[in-house]
């Protein structure tokens, strides 16, 4: 037979090349769309994270690592591992620090650290990094649930995961979970192009990843990479058995697989050399030298003054409560979410079984209408673009997500972290899971992002089928009609359950938020440029914990250096150390503890030290009606020395007038009572605390005292007192702590008639 003329094969290649350009058109088309929508989906998780980091959480958030985090990045930017604070290391004692011999090193890993560093180095915002890592982790889910199942997966899952509260929450404060599930994300989607395309420059970037990941958190890394490299063993064994023996040249799994192995022990390596520079042995890790029963295992744990017993029993228990918690308040929509997860993971299953992949067949069928098929169908984010993929290499990704679900919750009932987050188990609204939710965990949010990115476009493939359907009975405006009600109805209901799933942790930051910020108050409204301020020490003697902001510079020669307020001999060696600042005590009024309801009333005070042969001092305080007479007293409450008379001396004040002056002196022997001119108390030489009370007595017996504690020593020849005393007003008894410090610039904090005055004067002349 003779070939067709060039009259019939011409136009047939015409028509074949419009039929495939513009098919090819379409898809790229499709393609751009759902990358420029991935891209965006990335940038407003990333501009989200950055507007909640310095605003709801601009004083950061009431877990206290962020301030370990932001002192361990000020270190490496200044080229240190480490504070060498000497002699003072326990009046600069940062929270979670180890002190070692003068040095203080924090008990984590420093690439957090390194990452909030390097926005710190750049723009002088570590905030920067936190939006990066956030948006980051949104397109990182995007490739790898594109490279999975296809494009419209991934771009579900990138919503689903950015509009989940965790990953809203933890991804807006300095903490390392989302940092390290960046590292882990570019790991998986490397790996898996490395297997998909033979790729060995992507199998080298896999285990640089998944080395810095195990850097970052060795556990984490651990579990979230098990089943890799669990498939990578698999893959080298098989190759082995196809050749018959192990010989060269190698095979390209051996190859692609031996080379992640090799960058990932390199890293593990360095993680060791870390571990031996900071504590004196490779095997030893920080967190381990701060608290040694503090890693994974059963039996006792503890850490600080804080252990139990951790039982296989506790660890199903906790990590029950903390499963059910994550499904059903911080995935998106809560448990709608969940149950997206679970559907979608459900069917990609029963197709794998039936040898399909998960959403062949599930697209818009076949629809010749135009209208809403094109924005469902063929042509739309939830259309039926298909990847060709090769099935075998779905279904093999699809599994090792699913064993990364498998592997981080078996994991982690080994550790007993999550049992500490729950403060009282059947109470979500308690505990660091109230504000941050299960967050060592926060590696299940990619597969259950993903697998729910799958149910996502099987409901679309669904809609656009149902439209085709009621198509021939109605109008196709009528039908395009309904199913975008329809649409829009689920919209709807999954936009408000992300909402509303969301709501409740941010108004829980938001009330702790303004807890920081009245309290913060002195300290945002002060110029400091060579000062020292003393801090209090609510829950031990840490800085940073609460207050995260009040950060040294590495050097502890910044414009503010921040001191712990501590006994009077530890704070005079501070005061000598930095003889020439400007002095202050940051003191609040209340107790200052976990509940965001509860504030308190603070003040930052000038100090000066007052030095000489002797110091004469005058007390004044307001006396209300119907009191009846007053008992003044000093005493020394630190120390010891003297000419061992007795510790204190009073007298008594009958029928006080509305006020009461006390004048009071101290010498290098003794301070004394003017109106007690026969009783003194001893003052020690390495320092002391002078305490003068006036006590109030009304007629029904009540009391109310006037209360100030003096830091004072003494030499052979001038005795010196970092002046004013730190005043406290108590009711019923002589000594409240700070419940009762006397705040005398805000009206709301005292009755009217509470007045409080102490003016010292130093001479060098020794009556």
């Amino acid at each position: 037979m003779s070939p067709p003329s060039d009259s019939r094969r011409f136009p047939r290649i015409r028509r074949l090349a419009r039929r495939f350009g513009s098919h090819g058109r379409d898809r790229i088309a499709r393609a751009d769309r759902l990358t420029v929508a991935a891209a965006l989906v990335a940038v407003a998780s990333g501009g989200l994270t950055f507007v909640l980091a310095a605003t709801l959480f601009a004083n950061h958030s009431v877990n206290h690592d962020e301030g370990v985090y932001l002192m361990q990045a000020a270190l490496l930017l200044s080229g240190q591992l480490e504070i060498h604070a000497g002699a003072l290391a326990d009046a600069f004692h940062p929270w979670f620090f180890i002190e070692d011999g003068g040095r203080l090193y924090p008990k984590y890993s420093p690439v957090p650290a390194a990452m909030y560093a390097l926005s710190m180095g750049l723009f002088d915002e570590p905030r920067a990094t936190l939006a990066v890592v956030a948006a980051g982790n949104a397109a990182l889910v995007y490739l790898l649930g594109s490279l999975s199942f296809d494009r419209r997966v991934g771009l579900a899952a990138a919503v689903l995961f950015a509009a989940s509260p965790m990953a809203i929450v933890t991804s807006s404060v300095f903490l390392p979970y989302a940092p390290t599930t960046f590292l882990n994300l570019l790991f998986a989607v490397a790996y898996l192009r490395s297997v998909r395309d033979r790729s060995l420059p992507l199998a080298g970037v896999a285990g640089v990843a998944i080395g810095l990941a195990f850097f970052a958190r060795p556990f984490t890394a651990v579990l979230f990479a098990a089943p890799f490299i669990i498939h990578a063993l698999v893959r080298v064994a098989s190759s082995i058995r196809e050749a018959g023996a192990l010989s060269l040249p190698l095979s390209g799994p051996m190859r692609r697989h031996g080379l992640t192995a090799l960058f990932g022990t390199l890293l593990v390596g360095v993680t060791l050399a870390y571990n031996f520079r900071i504590t004196g042995s490779p095997l030893t890790f920080p967190y381990e030298a701060f608290a040694p029963m503090d890693g994974p295992g059963f039996g006792e744990r503890r850490i600080l003054g804080h252990s139990v017993d951790y039982t296989p029993e506790l660890a199903l228990r906790s990590n029950g409560y903390a499963l059910w918690y994550l499904a059903t308040r911080w995935v998106v929509a809560g448990p709608a979410g969940t149950a997206l997860a679970l559907a979608g993971g459900a069917l990609a299953a029963r197709r794998w079984r039936l040898g399909n992949r998960a959403l062949a067949g599930l697209g818009s069928g076949t629809s010749r209408s135009a209208g809403l098929s094109g924005s469902l169908g063929s042509s739309g984010l939830l259309g039926s673009s298909i990847s060709t993929a090769d099935p075998r290499f779905e279904r093999t990704a699809g599994y090792l997500l699913g064993g990364v679900v498998v592997s981080v919750i078996l994991g982690n009932l080994f550790f007993w972290g999550t049992n500490n987050l729950l403060a009282t188990f059947s109470d979500p609204t308690d505990g660091l899971v109230a504000g941050f939710g299960p967050f060592y965990h926060f590696d299940l949010l990619v597969p259950l992002s993903v697998f729910g990115g799958v149910a996502v476009v099987a409901v679309g493939g669904a809609l656009a089928r149902i439209r085709e359907r009621i198509a021939s009975g109605l109008t196709p405006r009528t039908a395009r009609r309904l199913v975008a009600v329809a649409a829009a109805l689920l919209l709807l209901v999954g936009a408000f359950g992300a909402a509303t799933a969301v709501e409740e942790p941010l108004d829980r930051h938001a009330t702790q938020a303004d807890k920081y910020e009245a309290a913060y108050e002195p300290i945002e409204s002060a110029s400091f440029d060579d000062d020292l301020v003393f801090v209090p020490t609510p829950y031990g003697e840490w800085l940073h914990h609460p207050f995260q902001s009040l950060r040294n510079d590495p050097g502890l020669d910044g414009e503010v250096v921040y001191a712990l307020d501590r006994d009077p001999i530890e704070d005079f060696a501070v005061l000598d150390a930095y003889p020439a600042r400007d002095l202050h005590r940051y003191a609040y009024r209340g107790e200052w503890t976990p509940d965001p309801d509860r504030h308190v009333t603070p003040k930052l005070e000038p100090l000066d030290r007052r030095e000489g042969e002797r110091i004469d001092a005058e007390t004044t305080v307001g006396v209300p009606e119907r009191v009846e007479r007053a008992r003044v007293r000093v005493e020394t409450v630190r120390g010891a020395g003297g000419d061992g008379t007795d510790s204190h001396a009073s007298y008594a004040v009958t029928d006080p007038d509305d006020s009461i002056a006390v004048d009071w002196s101290l010498t290098p022997e003794r301070a004394q009572l003017a109106g007690a001119p026969n009783t003194t108390v001893p003052i020690a030489t390495e320092g002391d605390e002078v305490v003068v009370t006036v006590t109030l007595v009304g007629s029904t017996g009540a009391t109310f005292t006037y209360r100030q504690e003096a830091t004072v020593r003494a030499t052979d020849e001038t005795v010196e007192a970092v002046w004013p005393p730190e005043r406290s007003v108590c009711r019923l008894v002589t000594q409240c702590g700070t419940e009762g410090t006397y705040v005398p610039d805000d009206p709301d904090a005292h009755s009217e008639w509470v007045a409080f005055e102490t003016d010292a004067e130093a001479s060098d002349t020794t009556d």
